[in-house]
């Protein structure tokens, strides 16, 4: 069963099970509330049947018009008796108000029975246990009691009306409910689609990557949690593409790097063959070419440790003023062979730093072979170290030579990457010296940069590691 199904489904049920409790709530608590209604509506009729007889009997000083005041409050309901007492007043002297049967007994003060509406009780007889609500009837001069108004509402009758109430109330809340029901349900329909669209869109975009490798990105029509997820999907759809670009990008490279040294061994090879070349000088140029081969190697295996996060580091305390003097030591040879001058500038007092001693040598020695290659004779390559606020230490490699042009400056930790001029196949560099430096010094922590003003205006590599 699909997603969007899945979620119109429990939209369904939670609509019918809130519209059944909605109805069954409202019919029970209805229900529970006539008993109450009734009761109440028992004591109010006696209390206000008690009242009017108290100022009737008060205004003749007796029972005489007891019948009377009954009729006229419309609690008689023998036809003989109501068409007499009508004819004995005037058109539309009485309202009877009760035309529902509720019974009214009027007994006095000793417990005889005055009045039965229902004629059930002889007058004058002792009144046996009566139902229903009791008021007592005073004498309003005397404020003493003369009877007792006992009012009982016909309970089968009311509950025989509540019972259609409640059919009707029942049934047109049922119909409620459903147009309810109806308008929810379209509205379920309507979100789980628009909840169920990107979800939808989301497979299909990865099943089109998986078959086809196609890496369309997906819209994005929402800041909520679903337009994340696209916001994700394509960050990773991007991400995978460059991967793709800079995997083929690295096969076609390591391809040109490997032939080129290939062909010169094969050419050397065939020159040696045929005479054309003397075995000294073949012997050294294919030895050239192999040492090239093999620094390749080393390079690529270098770089493969930091992508496969193989990188380890073993950090101990290191002094930074040992290790950039140890490899301003290390490279002077080089560049006394070159002509150039390699120098540590004084260095302020710095921290101990938590280090791996071996790569941090290994980044530094990357990058000032880098500066002597290419600095021409007569040049000058400066190392020198500073401490930034107390919150990093700064290595500078800074030196005057070829210098690179601007546009090449944002591709120049790129793989295999190299400019015309400074970064050209003579100088024996495999072009993966730089970003395997910046792994190095990322796995510090720390952050890399080069600058330059251009070419012919010398290069600075500068390191950046946090001092705690």
């Amino acid at each position: 069963m699909s997603l969007r199904w899945r979620f119109l489904g429990a939209f369904i049920l939670i609509v019918v099970l809130t519209v059944l409790l909605s109805v069954s709530v409202g019919y029970y608590t209805t229900r529970g509330r006539l008993g109450a209604f009734i009761a109440e509506l028992s004591s109010d009729e006696a209390n206000n049947l008690a009242q009017n007889l108290s100022q009737e009997y008060t205004l003749i000083d007796g029972w005489e018009t007891l019948e009377v005041a009954l009729l006229e409050a419309g609690y008689l309901y023998d036809e003989v008796l109501v068409e007499e007492r009508s004819e004995e007043v005037e058109e539309g002297t009485f309202e009877f108000f009760h035309k529902d049967p509720i019974r009214v007994v009027i007994v006095d003060v000793e417990g005889y029975v005055l009045q039965d509406n229902f004629s059930e009780l002889v007058r004058g007889e002792v009144a046996p246990e009566l139902d229903g609500q009791r008021a007592t009837i005073f004498d309003l001069h005397t404020r003493q009691p003369v009877g007792f108004a006992y009012v009982d509402v016909n309970r089968e009758f009311l509950a025989a009306e509540s019972h259609g109430f409640l059919q009707g109330m029942l049934y047109t809340t049922t119909i409620g409910g459903l147009l309810t029901a109806a308008i929810a349900l379209l509205l379920a329909a309507w979100l789980s689609r628009r909840i169920t669209a990107p979800v939808t869109a989301l497979t299909q975009a990865t099943q089109a990557i998986a078959q086809h490798g196609n890496t369309a990105l997906l819209p994005v029509t929402s800041s909520d949690e679903l337009g994340q997820m696209s916001v994700a999907f394509n960050q990773m759809a991007t991400a995978l593409q460059t991967q793709r670009d800079l995997r083929k990008r690295l096969i076609n490279d390591v391809s040109h790097e490997l032939n080129t040294p290939l062909s010169f061994i094969r050419l050397e090879a065939t020159g040696l063959r045929d005479g054309l070349q003397t075995p000294t000088r073949a012997a050294d140029n294919i030895i050239q070419e192999v040492n090239m081969l093999r620094n390749l190697v080393r390079d690529l295996n270098w770089l493969a440790e930091t992508d496969s996060g193989e990188l380890r580091l073993t950090v101990e305390p290191c002094s930074i003023y040992q290790l950039l003097a140890t490899e301003v030591e290390r490279w002077q040879p080089q560049a006394q062979a070159h002509q150039i001058a390699l120098s540590l500038q004084p260095l302020p007092e710095l921290p101990m730093l938590n280090l791996d001693r071996m790569r941090m040598s290994q980044a530094l020695g990357i990058v000032i072979h880098n500066a002597l290659q290419h600095t021409e004779v007569g040049g000058r390559v400066t190392v020198a170290a500073t401490m930034e606020i107390g919150r990093y230490v700064g290595i500078s490699v800074t030196d005057d030579g070829v210098g690179i042009d601007s546009a090449d400056l944002p591709h120049i930790f790129n793989r295999f990457y190299r400019t015309d001029q400074s970064r050209s196949r003579v100088t024996g560099g495999t072009g993966l010296g730089l970003a395997i430096a910046r792994a190095i010094i990322e796995a510090h922590h720390g952050t890399i940069a080069v600058t330059s003003d251009g070419l012919g205006q010398g290069t600075t590599v500068r390191f950046d590691l946090p001092s705690h």
